[in-house]
Formats: structure tokens, C-alpha cells, sequence
């Protein structure tokens, strides 16, 4: 499997994808505590220590908790925008000059027939931005923590082979449960994340040929199930002519257990 990964965790209480290729290998975000992290990454068979770096993509706690021990246990380098590293710098300890790097939003840093391109999300963060993973003639691009999926980032991760796709909420069981309003209008706002319909319909734009699998991602503990998830998604694509179950597969994702090293 020369360009594979694995969503490692995904959800509230934490966020790590690992994407690799024959030459390099990277985390997308670090949401554990580092033991957690080097946990998850050897129930895929993989070692921190032969990490090319980390790619962040906002300072949110549950996406950088582990950022900061792994890259000095590890010595690896950092990657993020100039204000997601100011709003972050603070929360993950000091980083070695030579480790940290500047990950423009909109742009592509190339690494040996790796190409990774950066695109900004709708979220209460400083800069937050993702990543679309070209190699290969193959795209892997990943989008969560939004409020919206605008017709810009459509464009952006249109016809991929892979997704990972957040699917956060359900709209009645969060407007039904527990938490306080002024919690449930940040979820539901442009700048929350977005809910299993609104995620239905972006996919819908998106699909191309080329695709094959969409992971269901940041699923919220206290609003959302995998089976919901799943269910709501699938009845939007197949209305809108989509053979799911056949030529596209929905994938789960979970908070402590890793999906399987998966060819993109």
C-alpha cells in the first residue's frame, strides 16, 4: 500500500489521521495525550519516531494535545499557519527553532512525490485550515471542524478517492439534549461544524468517479451515532442517485480505536 492511512481517533475528546506513503509519513493533528498517540499509532503498526512531521490544523485542545510532547520526543517537524502557531505556541510548550515551519492557508509543500495542499475551513479558530493529500495520480482530502462546506472548498476537495468527512451532529438530538443554548447556537452556527445532512449534501457535490470510501468523522459523543450517522448519510446520497453500499462505502470512525492502514 504505497499511500495509505488511518483516522487514528476522531471525535470530541480528540483528533489524529495518519497518512503515509513509501518515503514519508505524517500526523494530521495530535488530539491525545503523546502516550495515547504512540498507542494508537502501534495498533497500526507504525513508530513515532519514523514520523517525517506533524500537520496541525487549528489550536482547538482536542487537536493539538500531543503536538508538543511528540515533536520533542521525537525531534519531528511542525507544521501550520502563522496564526494558528500564535494561538497554539502557548498551549504546546516551546518547539525547537529548526522544527517549526510555516504552512501557508491555500498552498502546496511538495515532499518527494507527496504533495499536501491546504485549504481554510469555517470554525471559531484562529486560521483553521485542512488538507487534501495528492500522490500518485490518488486524492485524499480531509474536512472537518466547519460550519459550512462553502462552494470554494467544494472545488477544493471535489472528486476525491477518499474522504474524511465530519459528520458531527444530529440537529434534533442536539437541539433536544442536554447542553446549554449558548453551546448548541456555536455547534449550529457557520463557524460550529456540521451536521450529518448538511455533510450528506456537500458529499453529494463533491463525489466523483474516482471515489470510493467516506470516513464519518468528529462524530459528537453527547449528539450524534455511528448508526445515525451512517443511516442519515446514506439515504441523502442514494436520493441523490449515489450507490452506496456498492461503489462508495461509509466508513466508521471512533475515539480510541484506529481504522485499519487503508490504501486511499
Amino acid at each position: 500500500m504505497a499511500f495509505s492511512f488511518s483516522v487514528l481517533a476522531s471525535g470530541s475528546t480528540g483528533n489524529a489521521i495518519y497518512v503515509e506513503t513509501e518515503r514519508h509519513s505524517f500526523l494530521v493533528d495530535a488530539g491525545l495525550s503523546g502516550k495515547q498517540m504512540e498507542q494508537l499509532l502501534r495498533q497500526i503498526g507504525r513508530d513515532p519516531k519514523n514520523l517525517t512531521g506533524i500537520l496541525v490544523t487549528h489550536e482547538h485542545k482536542d487537536h493539538i494535545t500531543g503536538v508538543g510532547i511528540l515533536a520533542r520526543k521525537y525531534q519531528l517537524p511542525v507544521y501550520a499557519n502563522e496564526k494558528t502557531w500564535k494561538a497554539m505556541e502557548p498551549l504546546i510548550g516551546e518547539i525547537p527553532k529548526e522544527n517549526k515551519f510555516i504552512f501557508p492557508m491555500e498552498s502546496v509543500l511538495s515532499f518527494g512525490g507527496l504533495d499536501i495542499e491546504s485549504f481554510g475551513v469555517s470554525h471559531d479558530a484562529a486560521e483553521p485550515m485542512f488538507y487534501i493529500f495528492h500522490h500518485d495520480g490518488k486524492k485524499l482530502a480531509i474536512i472537518t471542524d466547519t460550519g459550512y462546506v462553502s462552494s470554494r472548498m467544494k472545488g477544493m476537495i471535489k472528486d476525491a478517492d477518499t474522504y474524511v468527512f465530519e459528520t458531527n451532529h444530529d440537529v434534533e438530538m442536539l437541539r433536544m439534549g442536554k447542553y446549554p443554548w449558548n453551546i448548541k447556537r456555536r455547534i449550529l452556527s457557520d463557524i460550529g461544524h456540521v451536521s450529518n445532512e448538511e455533510a450528506a449534501l456537500a458529499m453529494a457535490d463533491c463525489i466523483g468517479d474516482k471515489t470510493k470510501r467516506i470516513y464519518l468523522a468528529h462524530l459528537s459523543k453527547d449528539n450524534n451515532m455511528k448508526e445515525l450517522a451512517r443511516m442519515s448519510v446514506s439515504q441523502i446520497l442514494q436520493k441523490k442517485g449515489y450507490d452506496v453500499g456498492g461503489r462508495i462505502l461509509l466508513c466508521d470512525t471512533d475515539p480510541k480505536i484506529p481504522t485499519p492502514l487503508t490504501a486511499v
